[in-house]
């Protein structure tokens, strides 16, 4: 957030020789010296730039490698949490990871993981059949449907485990006047019929899956 587009744009034309790598970097150290107002912890944001520095490095290299620019991102940014994470436990941290894992939600962790890609999954091998029969005749985003049904389910997962299945009804609304007019245009009632199923069958996979959350942490009876 605090480097100018030109920087960045920089960066990438010039890697290791562009003088505003050196200087987000520094910037970086700088913070941290702030944040910790400690010169006996000097170590700590010394660490935590040079790090900064090698990573950004090694995404500027890799950069051209992916078609996907997104992916060299967020491995940037998880790496740098990592780097964070360690250099603020580093007195404990064998002991603080594991008291982390211990005391991580886990059934909802694979609640929500069951929302995105597998259900993803499973949703394409009901629709198979189906998806032969509907002409498309208008272009589309790559993976689109995927990822807005990955997103829909996630909302609705969110909503069922915050007790509002209101807005779970608002969420189906809205989905519906998107869509309209694709429906309308098309005129075909087997595409209206295709995406009734698969709006039906994603937001049932979500729902079954807050349910069973819910009874994990509340059995019934």
């Amino acid at each position: 957030m605090l480097q100018p587009l030109t920087w960045v744009v920089h960066k990438e034309a010039n890697k290791i020789r562009s003088k505003y790598l050196y200087l987000h970097v520094f910037l970086h150290f700088a913070l941290y010296a702030l944040v910790l107002w400690d010169l006996s912890l000097w170590k700590i944001p010394v660490i935590l730039a040079l790090s900064h520095l090698m990573i950004d490095l090694s995404k500027l290299y890799a950069n051209p490698w992916f078609k996907n620019k997104s992916i060299p991102f967020f491995l940037d940014q998880f790496l740098h949490v990592i780097i964070l994470y360690v250099c603020s436990y580093y007195t404990a941290l064998p002991e603080h990871f594991i008291s982390l894992l211990e005391n991580l939600n886990w059934p909802l962790v694979l609640a929500v993981v069951f929302v995105t890609f597998p259900s993803a999954i499973i949703m394409g091998m009901l629709l198979e059949p189906m998806s032969g029969q509907i002409n498309i005749d208008h272009k589309s985003l790559p993976n689109a449907g995927k990822y807005i049904g990955i997103i829909e389910r996630l909302f609705v997962l969110v909503f069922i485990v915050m007790g509002r299945w209101d807005a779970i009804g608002l969420l189906i609304t809205a989905k519906s006047v998107f869509r309209f007019n694709d429906l309308k245009e098309s005129n075909s009632r087997k595409l209206t019929e295709y995406i009734l199923i698969g709006t039906l069958v994603s937001f049932g996979l979500a729902i079954l899956a807050g349910l069973w959350y819910l009874n994990y942490i509340e059995p019934i009876g």
